[in-house]
């Protein structure tokens, strides 16, 4: 199968699909598709689920359990070939056509294709899904801010759609499908390469801050399980023993009696790749106290936790402060750590920021809905490191040199991946709304 352009177009003044194939109609989605309100009784039947993401999906069993204890009696009959359209999400694209025989949420709209008219439910997948129909859904919702559009049906009717000839619309279906499909596997290829990079990146860290870089010279235990031996001449402390850990009572607020800062927040150390954080004038502007300016201002070589998480796989992620910020607090939801005993700075990030740390603040973690670390939990935590800086230094320097390699070379695995997803992107657009023929077979 090939593509090329078609022989004549018009265009009807339509924004979101342009210039249309001249032979191809045009049709308000009212004279496309009808709602469709048939209720279970029984609410036994498969669970379907529709996202911005995977478009029409089922539920397993056990989400079922989680989230509806309750029956599901009333909750939508969805056909296979129904348009689903989250209506508090469409502006999103959380919409698709179903696969399945099901039920679904009724906040869901349900959509069944008017007897007579040509309709391929995978061509109308695909044309709905392109960010163009998703911003004409977004035009015809109602509300005032994004979180709270709506998507009604009298306004999803109203809007006009493009209606190839049927057999142009199989056609398109099963080209999109192909292309996509091979499209998909090269990203998952791709997206199996940066994880074992990562992978890679994180065994060299682990290995290194444990063993350092020295061949061949005497080891002793530790007394830590998960790290076994060291070299003979590191220090086993407690984090106790290099510093205090300090609490901020800075919160997004700007009062009028206070003086405006800017502020670290949670998202600028845990969301934070190079586990660096600089001057910046992005971060967030709050007010502050004098007391609160004088103490909680952030320094160079102080540490940044985040003692708080959903899961316990993620808590107590860290960041350097590299240089003294200007004017810049650390907010409430944080933890700082302030040393009173030399450590090298670049050193800090491998520190703190490996699988043995992680490991002790994971099983450490207490609470049920938000996992949380205490102040006891973190001045306990058992930590290993070479006493002279001068080896820090090499430490700190062969992990920047090695795991930079690895980070440009993911980098560039990720525009790759970039790069495929628009071309699937553009592929979709330009095939689902006429600007692109499909020939062959």
């Amino acid at each position: 199968m090939n593509l090329t352009a078609y022989d004549k177009y018009k265009d009807l003044g339509v924004a979101w699909f342009g210039a249309l194939p001249l032979h191809w109609e045009v049709k308000r989605n009212k004279n496309i598709f009808y709602e469709v309100s048939q209720l279970s009784k029984s609410g036994e039947e498969t669970l379907l689920t529709v996202s911005h993401i995977t478009g029409v999906t089922l539920r397993s069993e056990k989400n079922v359990n989680m989230f509806f204890a309750e029956t599901m009696e009333g909750y939508k009959i969805c056909k296979k070939g129904d348009l689903i359209i989250n209506t508090m999400w469409a502006w999103m694209g959380a919409l698709g056509t179903s696969k399945y025989y099901g039920i679904c949420s009724p906040a869901y709209n349900v959509y069944r294709n008017v007897k007579g008219v040509d309709y391929n439910p995978e061509y109308f997948e695909y044309l709905f899904r392109i960010p163009n129909s998703i911003m004409e859904m977004t035009r015809y919702s109602k509300g005032i801010v994004s979180s709270r559009l709506r998507l009604y049906p009298k306004d999803f009717f109203q809007i006009l759609s493009p209606v190839p000839p049927i057999q142009e619309q199989n056609s398109i279906a099963v080209y999109l499908n192909k292309k996509s499909t091979a499209i998909d596997r090269k990203i998952s290829l791709l997206e199996v390469k940066i994880s074992h990079y990562k992978e890679l990146s994180r065994k060299l860290i682990n290995n290194i801050v444990r063993k350092g870089l020295q061949k061949d010279i005497p080891l002793k235990e530790s007394g830590i399980e998960c790290i076994g031996k060291i070299p003979e001449h590191w220090i086993v402390e407690r984090l106790k023993a290099l510093g205090d850990i300090e609490t901020s009572s800075v919160n997004k607020k700007i009062e009028g009696d206070e003086v405006l800062v800017r502020l670290v927040n949670y998202t600028d150390v845990y969301g934070n790749a190079n586990k660096e954080i600089w001057n910046d004038e992005n971060y967030m502007v709050v007010s502050a106290n004098k007391l609160q300016q004088q103490y909680k201002k952030l320094k160079k070589g102080d540490v940044l936790f985040t003692p708080s998480s959903e899961t316990i796989e993620d808590i107590g992620v860290s960041a350097v402060v590299m240089e003294d910020l200007k004017n810049t607090l650390y907010s409430y939801h944080i933890l700082r750590l302030k040393f009173k005993k030399e450590i090298h700075l670049n050193f800090k990030k491998y520190l703190f920021n490996n699988d043995f740390v992680q490991e002790y603040f994971s099983k450490s973690a207490t609470g049920t809905t938000r996992k949380i670390l205490g102040l006891n939990t973190f001045y306990n935590l058992t930590i290993v490191f070479p006493p002279s800086q001068e080896e820090q230094i090499k430490i700190a320097s062969y992990l920047d040199t090695k795991t930079q390699m690895i980070d440009k070379i993911t980098m560039n695995i990720a525009r790759q991946i970039e790069g495929l997803k628009e071309l699937r992107k553009s592929l979709i657009n330009d095939v689902a709304t006429g600007k692109l023929k499909v020939t062959g077979t």
